[in-house]
């Protein structure tokens, strides 16, 4: 290359190194949630490892959500607990704890956040905020999305 020509680049790479620098997460900003991720509260991740412990069959798997067809409500949320990760699925870590959504459920659920719930007549895994639902029936496991 002459140097003429990386005279007149120069100001580009230096502007496009700036614009990734300030893309990338520095380890401040890192531990910061992010906003379009699925958060655990505490109670969700206290009873994860209580059956992590209790069973060992349990043992390192992963609590799955995700969004079907159904309910009172148009869609209605659906957890279980697996321990195989598939190639389109988001990870969501905490305190060694790890919720998995698929890619498709995401787009219903991202920002969300999953609570542990332990009522007279049930306990349960519940979403407890969501900003992409506008309303649901009073079980809290079927939605309507905006």
């Amino acid at each position: 290359m002459s140097r003429f020509a990386l005279r007149r680049m120069a100001p580009l790479l230096h502007g496009r190194m700036q614009l990734r620098r300030h893309q990338m997460p520095l380890s401040s900003a890192a531990e910061e949630p992010l906003p379009d991720a699925v958060h655990m509260t505490g109670n969700c991740i206290r009873r994860l490892k209580e059956l992590h412990t209790k069973d060992s069959s349990k043992e390192g798997k992963m609590l799955r959500l995700g969004v079907e067809t159904g309910g009172c409500s148009g869609f209605q949320y659906v957890f279980c607990l697996d321990d195989k990760k598939n190639a389109d699925d988001r990870v969501f870590e905490k305190d060694g704890v790890k919720l998995v959504v698929d890619n498709i459920s995401y787009d219903f659920v991202k920002g969300s956040t999953v609570d542990y719930v332990e009522e007279l007549i049930r306990s349960a895994f519940q979403v407890v905020a969501n900003p992409s639902a506008v309303g649901g029936c009073s079980c809290k496991s079927s939605f309507m999305v905006k």
